[in-house]
C-alpha cells in the first residue's frame, strides 16, 4: 500500500502584471502554505512532484516553514500544462520503494486526478464539489505505482488547512 497526498497550491497573487505561470502567493497564501505544511509534516514523505509554476513552489517552500519534508523533491511544469493525463503518467512512472509521494498543483486537474483514483465516495464528492486554494487530499493505493487504475485508490483524507 502506498500513500498519495494531492496538495493544491494556496492562493495565488491576482495584483500582477505577470503571466499565469509566474503568479505568486497571495499573503493569505503564504499564510496557508504554512498550515498546509503542519499536515504534510504528518507524512514521511518520499517524493513530492511539484508544479513548476510559480505559485506552486512557493506553496512547497512554505510549506517546508511548516514542517514538510521530503528526501526527493521534483519540479515538473507537465502538472501545469499536461492536465490529468500528465500527473497520472508521472505518478505511474514511480518507482515501488516510493511510499509516500505527494502532488503539489492546479485545479481542474487535481479534482478529477482525485476522482478519477478514488472508489465513490461521500469524501471523492465533496472534493468534486469544491477543491479550494490548499486543499491536501490523501489517498491509499493498493499495489505498485506502475499499475494505478482509475477507482482503485480509497480517499481517507479530505481537509482544507488555513492559518
Amino acid at each position: 500500500m502506498s500513500t498519495l497526498i494531492v496538495l493544491r497550491h494556496a492562493k495565488s497573487s491576482w495584483e500582477t502584471s505577470a503571466p499565469d505561470f509566474r503568479r505568486p502567493l497571495a499573503e493569505r497564501g503564504v499564510r496557508d502554505g504554512v498550515a498546509a505544511g503542519r499536515v504534510l509534516a504528518e507524512y514521511p514523505l518520499d517524493l513530492v512532484l511539484c508544479s513548476g509554476a510559480l505559485r506552486a513552489r512557493q506553496t512547497w517552500e512554505r510549506a517546508v516553514v511548516g514542517g514538510a519534508r521530503a528526501d526527493d523533491v521534483r519540479f515538473e511544469d507537465d502538472i501545469y500544462y499536461g492536465g490529468t493525463r500528465a500527473v497520472l503518467g508521472l505518478l505511474r512512472e514511480l518507482d515501488d520503494d516510493v511510499a509516500t509521494a505527494a502532488v503539489i498543483g492546479h485545479e481542474p486537474t487535481l479534482s478529477t486526478l482525485i476522482s478519477s483514483l478514488a472508489a465513490p465516495s461521500q469524501l471523492v464528492e465533496a472534493v468534486e464539489d469544491r477543491f479550494p486554494t490548499a486543499a491536501l487530499a490523501v489517498l491509499d493505493v493498493p499495489g505498485a505505482w506502475g499499475e494505478l487504475a482509475e477507482g482503485a485508490a480509497e480517499l481517507v483524507r479530505f481537509e482544507v488547512p488555513r492559518a
